[in-house]
């Protein structure tokens, strides 16, 4: 069974940086697609980013392009996601999560296996 654990999440003031990571043991994390999620109170979970199996295709939310990073490191069963620049309307919940769709890496029902979240809270 799949487990991916997130970690780095916390309290930071608008303009700072965060680094996300999520390391996922139970498949074969290579050949995932993984991405990552967030959600705010009251809102419906949106995608952030998300990373082909190589790392040689990557995709961005709009919202983050330009500000966020993510990375991937096969050999740790790891994936980062760098955040700089963050803003107020960047608070949630972020998750990530794997999937073998590399097609619609940007819908959250393509994703099979979802860790449980970490908190990012951004103070103005």
């Amino acid at each position: 069974q799949a487990q991916l654990v997130e970690s780095g999440g916390g309290s930071v003031q608008a303009g700072g940086s965060l680094k996300l990571s999520c390391v996922v043991s139970g498949l074969s994390f290579k050949w995932f697609s993984m991405g990552w999620f967030r959600q705010a109170p009251g809102k419906d979970r949106e995608f952030v980013a998300a990373s082909t199996w190589n790392g040689g295709n990557t995709v961005y939310s709009d919202l983050v392009k330009g500000r966020f990073t993510i990375s991937r490191d096969n050999a740790k069963n790891t994936v980062h996601l760098e955040m700089n620049s963050i803003q107020p309307e960047d608070t949630g919940i972020y998750y990530c999560a794997a999937t073998r769709n590399i097609v619609e890496m940007g819908i959250p029902t393509a994703y099979e296996s979802w860790g449980q979240g970490t908190q990012v809270t951004v103070s103005s």
